[in-house]
């Protein structure tokens, strides 16, 4: 099994930036690609980027310019760079990672955007 613990999550202003950490441990080694998805209230969750363990990424339309999605696998640690913010970025955000052992969820961190 994989574990992953999100970090970095808060309060910020339209415009502002944040970035979100998450760290694997567990069977990393299983890892085959990880991602960040997020729900809003009302909303069903959605991706919002994800990296392959060869480094590929793919973002949602709605980030794409403003986000970037990179990992450090001497950290065992995945990465969200948020910026240029905007309200509608406000959710729940959660890591994921896709391993041989299945699907794995962080507990999820909270992001707020005020206008």
């Amino acid at each position: 099994q994989v574990q992953l613990v999100e970090s970095g999550g808060g309060l910020v202003q339209a415009g502002g930036s944040l970035r979100l950490s998450c760290a694997a441990s567990g069977m990393i080694f299983s890892i085959n690609a990880m991602g960040w998805y997020r729900r809003a209230p009302g909303k069903q969750r959605e991706l919002v980027a994800a990296i392959t363990s060869g480094s590929s990424t793919n973002y949602a339309a709605s980030v794409k310019g403003r986000f970037t999605i990179s990992r450090d696998n001497a950290k065992n640690t995945v990465y969200l760079q948020m910026n240029s913010l905007k309200p509608e970025d406000t959710a729940v955000y959660y890591c994921n990672a896709d391993s041989l052992h299945g699907i794995s969820w962080g507990q999820g961190t909270q992001v707020t955007v005020s206008s």
